[in-house]
């Protein structure tokens, strides 16, 4: 059985993300079976966050527990990851927040309990700490932006669309690039313009022309452009909209 599936009664596989959202509508059972099958990617996660073993009668175990429940509530389809890309984040993030507090803690009794002169050892301790939290926030950060880069060029070659023909189709002045990122949030804001996006792979150039201010030669001169901002918010690609908010820039 592949990290991404679960086994059911033993007769087939079907992928984690689907059971995932069988869990979202309901199934409690599977969901104890999910976190039960998953409780040694949990460990491994908490384990390297920590930078020491984790065994299961540690809070850090039961901090992990909880967000990777926590994931199987908040994971959403074609939001550019894979759900154990997902959960990974969410559990890092839980169990950072959680040295963070302990650290808080730690320092405040220890500076109530030591003398003066031990102060400027704790404040570098503390410093070091706080540095290593801070380089696991950023290394989650970038994981996450890696991911939804690697799935979102997959997801423009659907469309017939490289980095490199995206970076020659940007609009080369700043009001363009506006308008296009305007004609973008227009389109996603219609089911039925996202839908025709989708199913045709091309830009509901005609429908779009309802939404937006822009003349037809515009939109058609930013086609690739539009549909590749367009893809961004409709693949609910976070990690990339820093690329995009609040000022337009390249995606490349």
């Amino acid at each position: 059985m592949s990290a991404n599936q679960l086994t059911l009664g033993g007769a087939f596989n079907i992928s984690l993300e689907t059971n995932i959202y069988q869990v979202q509508q309901g199934d409690e059972t599977l969901r104890n079976s999910i976190i039960e099958s998953y409780q040694p990617f949990i460990k491994k996660v908490v384990s390297k966050v920590c930078n020491r073993f984790i065994d299961q009668t540690m809070d850090e175990f039961s901090i992990g527990l909880v967000a990777f429940n926590e994931a199987i509530n908040q994971y959403q389809k074609g939001q550019g990851s894979k759900f154990l890309t997902f959960a990974d984040m969410v559990i890092r993030r839980r169990i950072i927040d959680f040295i963070r507090k302990e650290s808080r803690q730690v320092r405040h009794i220890y500076l109530e309990q030591t003398k003066p002169t031990d102060e400027n050892a704790m404040e570098e301790s503390f410093i070091e700490q706080q540095a290593a939290i801070d380089y696991y926030e950023e290394e989650c950060r970038m994981n996450e932006r890696l991911e939804q880069i690697e799935s979102y060029q997959t997801l423009l070659l659907d469309y017939g669309i490289t980095f490199d023909v995206l970076s020659k189709h940007c609009p080369k002045h700043a009001d363009a690039r506006e308008n296009a990122k305007v004609s973008a949030k227009r389109l996603v804001e219609h089911t039925e313009l996202v839908n025709y996006l989708k199913k045709k792979k091309q830009l509901p150039i005609k429908d779009l022309l309802q939404f937006v201010s822009c003349s037809r030669k515009t939109i058609e001169r930013n086609r690739k452009y539009i549909i590749a901002l367009s893809l961004i918010y409709i693949g609910g690609f976070s990690a990339l909209k820093s690329y995009i908010e609040p000022e337009l820039e390249s995606v490349h």
